[in-house]
C-alpha cells in the first residue's frame, strides 16, 4: 500500500512539474512608495494564491538609475527562475543587463507598474513584445483624469506638472496631459527634477503660475509627495494625483488603479510564464482597466477645494 501511494504521489508530482518546487524571482524594486510596495504585495499574494510556490531576493534602488543598473547586474549571478522589474527604470536596466548576460536573456523577464513599454524600448510591440520580456502596463486614462480635475475648476486654464525627464513614462505621462489640454483648452506648466531633493522647490515654482497641479506617476516625485502637500496646503493651492495611494498621503483626489491588483494581476501572467511555460516573446503586454475613485476631504479643506456632490457621490473611498 504504501507504495502504491509513492508512485501516486510521484505521478501527480510528474503531471505538475511546475507546482511541485519552489521558483526563485528575483526582484528589482526603482524605489519604496506605496504604490509600487502595493505592486510586490499583490504580486506575492497572486502566486500565493495560485498555489505557486516562490523565494524571492528583493532589491531596492532607492530612486537611483546607477544602483538600478547594479541590481540588474547582481541578478544575472543569482539565476533566477524569473526577474520582476517594477517601474520603467528598474525594467530598462534589466533589459539592458539581458542583452549583455546569455543566462539572464534566456530568463523571463516580467515588468509591472511601467506607462509606455514602447516608448521605454522595452519591447517591439505591445501584441508581440519579443525577446523574453512582458508585463502589465499602468498606462494611465489621462482623459479619465483631466475630466475630474475639470470637475472641480471646469474654468481651468492653466495644469501644473513635476516630473523627472529622466523617466520615460512621465515625459509620455507629460506628453499625453499636454496633448488632451490642446484638445479640452488648458495649458501645461510642466516643471523637471532630477531627484526627490528638487520637489519641494518645483513645487514652490508653480505657485501663482498655475490653476491646478497634478502629479503624474513619476517615482522620483511620488517619493516626495509630503514636500508638494506641504507647499499646497501652505498655498491653498489644489493637488491632484494619478494615483490613488497618494490620496491617503494628502493630494485631494485620484481616479485611478489599485496597484494591488495590478500586481495581482501580473502574478496572474507569472504563473503563466513559470508554471505553464508560455514564451514571453509572444505574450501580449497586459493593461489593467478597473478604476477606483479615492478622495480626501481633509486634504481638501487645507488646499480650500470645494468638493462636487457628484463626486463624493461617486467616490470608492473618502479619507475625511
Amino acid at each position: 500500500m504504501k507504495k502504491i501511494f509513492i508512485a501516486v504521489l510521484l505521478c501527480l508530482v510528474s503531471a505538475c512539474p511546475g507546482l511541485a518546487r519552489t521558483f526563485s524571482i528575483s526582484v528589482n524594486q526603482f524605489v519604496e512608495h506605496p504604490s509600487l510596495d502595493a505592486v510586490l504585495k499583490g504580486f506575492q499574494d497572486s502566486l500565493k494564491a495560485q498555489g505557486v510556490e516562490a523565494a524571492f531576493a528583493v532589491h531596492n534602488a532607492q530612486a537611483n538609475m546607477a544602483t538600478a543598473n547594479q541590481i540588474a547586474a547582481q541578478i544575472a549571478g543569482e539565476s533566477p527562475d524569473m526577474v520582476l522589474a517594477i517601474a520603467t527604470p528598474s525594467a530598462q536596466a534589466c533589459a539592458l543587463a539581458s542583452k549583455k548576460s546569455p543566462g539572464l536573456a534566456r530568463t523571463p523577464l516580467l515588468f509591472t507598474a511601467i506607462t509606455d513599454p514602447v516608448g521605454a524600448g522595452l519591447v517591439r510591440s505591445l501584441d508581440r513584445p519579443g525577446a523574453n520580456i512582458t508585463g502589465v502596463s499602468d498606462m494611465l486614462p489621462v482623459d479619465k483624469h483631466m475630466a475630474l480635475v475639470l470637475q472641480f475648476y471646469p474654468q481651468m486654464k492653466k495644469l501644473g506638472m513635476i516630473y523627472n525627464a529622466g523617466e520615460a513614462n512621465s515625459k509620455t505621462t507629460v506628453a499625453m496631459v499636454q496633448a488632451q489640454g490642446n484638445r479640452i483648452g488648458f495649458e501645461v506648466v510642466a516643471v523637471s527634477v532630477a531627484k526627490t531633493s528638487d520637489v519641494y522647490q518645483a513645487a514652490k515654482s508653480l505657485i501663482g503660475k498655475v490653476d491646478v497641479i497634478y502629479l503624474p506617476t513619476d517615482n522620483t516625485v511620488i517619493s516626495a509627495l509630503e514636500s508638494v502637500v506641504k507647499v499646497c496646503e501652505q498655498e491653498k493651492m489644489p493637488l491632484f494625483s494619478a494615483d490613488v495611494d497618494s490620496v491617503q498621503r494628502g493630494t485631494v483626489a485620484a481616479l485611478a488603479f489599485d496597484y494591488y491588483q495590478h500586481g495581482y494581476q501580473t502574478g496572474l501572467m507569472a504563473k503563466r510564464l513559470l508554471v505553464d511555460g508560455v514564451d514571453p516573446a509572444v505574450t501580449p503586454v497586459e493593461t489593467q482597466r478597473e478604476l477606483v475613485l479615492h478622495l480626501n476631504l481633509k486634504a481638501a479643506g487645507k488646499m480650500g477645494v470645494v468638493v462636487p456632490g457628484e463626486v463624493r457621490k461617486a467616490a470608492d473611498r473618502i479619507y475625511e
